[in-house]
């Protein structure tokens, strides 16, 4: 399974903001330039955590994106699932430019995959944001400039 780049833009976001603390408060460009992706990407993710209560982002002179506490206490697995979606590991009823799988009405593997993708969530779900950033990651995490 992979990961849509928003899911792992959103974690390593949060991430970023759990080890900072509030000694810096960085603004959306300064993720976007750090983290090497579209500075619109990177203000679709800003927003969803924002509107998820995860960060806060204050515009102007002292401004900048703070990790609230829900923020730092949320589940990876929730906020996998959130990005992600509900869907399936793959699509088996088709879509406007394709049939839908011939094996649908007596396949196993559809609910295989099901399974396994939320024994992938469940594995997640008790981990929070705090728990990824503990030591040896946070430090290392500091020590991480951004890219010139």
């Amino acid at each position: 399974m992979r990961l849509l780049r928003s899911t792992d833009l959103a974690l390593r976001v949060l991430m970023r903001l759990a080890v900072t603390g509030g000694d810096s408060n960085p603004t959306t460009r300064d993720v976007s330039t750090a983290m090497d992706v579209p500075y619109t990407h990177a203000a679709k993710v800003v927003a969803e955590l924002q509107h998820m209560g995860l960060l806060t982002a204050r515009r102007g002179r002292g401004g900048g994106l703070a990790l609230t506490e829900e923020g730092r206490t949320a589940s990876v697995g929730a906020l996998v699932r959130a990005f992600e979606g509900e869907g399936d590991v793959v699509d088996c009823e088709g879509t406007a430019t394709s049939a839908p799988c011939p094996l649908s009405s007596a396949c196993r593997l559809r609910g295989a995959l099901r399974r396994a993708q939320e024994a992938f969530y469940a594995t997640l779900d008790p981990i929070t944001v705090s728990d990824i950033v503990a030591a040896p990651t946070g430090p290392l995490l500091l020590g991480i400039s951004p890219k010139p």
